[in-house]
């Protein structure tokens, strides 16, 4: 498998990682009141496969402008995505991550890091809401396809069904 197949898989598994936690995550912002400290945890438990979001397409971007083949290959983004989406979706992201982490850290419930912390949710909803549309087309293709590999060898040659 080459390296720019490989960081597709990455970047789509954990892209679907992602969208089942945020929907947990959506959960506790509608019930805040009760359930603040489950949209901490699962804000913590966010973080790592955010990262792992950010690094894999800060991966895929490095080596498509520093002029790797495989990469060049795949072309670029549709450039409403590359010069808008995808920046603010970056910044928001760590926006909404450090201001989290600062709330709970320093145990703040009101003042501007509670209102950095709502304003940049608002901004990074709606350009992660335009990501995740533009998106999901190759996340269900990539994620739906069938392999055909045999899970064991049989006797007579044939592969077992799945």
């Amino acid at each position: 498998m080459r390296g720019s197949e490989l960081n597709t898989r990455i970047t789509v598994w954990t892209a679907v990682v992602l969208l089942v936690l945020l929907a947990g995550e959506g959960v506790t912002i509608i019930f805040i009141g009760r359930l603040l400290y489950w949209h901490e945890v699962l804000g913590l438990i966010l973080i790592a496969p955010v990262l792992v979001k950010l690094g894999s397409v800060g991966w895929r971007f490095a080596r498509y402008y520093n002029g790797a083949a495989e990469y060049l290959a795949y072309g670029p983004p549709h450039p409403f995505l590359r010069f808008v989406v995808g920046p603010v979706s970056v910044m928001t992201t760590v926006i909404l991550f450090a201001s989290g982490v600062a709330l709970i850290v320093f145990h703040i419930h009101h003042g501007l890091v509670v209102g950095i912390h709502k304003a940049s949710f608002v901004v990074w909803l709606g350009a992660m809401s335009l990501h995740v549309l533009a998106h999901i087309p190759k996340v269900w293709a990539l994620t739906s396809r069938h392999e055909a590999r045999p899970l064991r060898p049989q006797p007579d040659g044939h592969a077992p069904r799945r």
